[in-house]
């Protein structure tokens, strides 16, 4: 028997209620200091590299299948929840925001959401409705971020 598994990139819907509920591919778990990014050609997740200093992700972090930025990459998602997901869930998550972002010269933006089935977040319709410390512990990983790989624009 065998077993055919999808590829997360290409082989999973975005979800039927895009672009307001999305289906997410969960690469990096809210919390940690390992950059994850999905292998193009196997499917598989690669540590891409470990984030120095103090900086961790302050969302579940990860992209929308079937989806393509101007940096050739899936577009990336930040998934608010009370939770932490395991790198490479699918989760349904409510878009709420986005952050505009250039890496390298090139658009890559930031899609911010809930996590749809989290009744603790997903109340929220907009980013005006984030508590202010997740609003800034989002926008300050960022900044942190960029300073530290020199090449990001927030």
């Amino acid at each position: 028997m065998s077993i055919h598994v999808k590829h997360p990139w290409h082989g999973v819907e975005s979800g039927e209620q895009a672009p307001k509920i999305v289906r997410a591919v969960i690469e990096i778990e809210k919390g940690s200091k390992a950059k994850y990014e999905l292998d193009k050609d196997s499917g598989l997740l690669k540590l891409d590299r470990v984030l120095f200093s103090s900086v961790h992700y302050p969302a579940n972090y990860g992209f929308i299948p079937q989806t393509y930025c101007d940096d050739k990459d899936p577009l990336d998602i930040l998934v608010i929840s009370s939770i932490d997901f395991k790198p490479l869930s699918l989760v349904d998550a409510k878009v709420i925001g986005c952050m505009r972002m250039v890496d390298n010269g090139e658009q890559d933006d930031k899609i911010i959401a809930v996590a749809n089935f989290d009744q603790s977040v997903n109340y929220m319709n907009d980013v005006s409705e984030l508590p202010p410390h997740t609003e800034s512990e989002v926008r300050r990983f960022f900044e942190d971020y960029r300073k530290l790989e020199k090449n990001l624009l927030v």
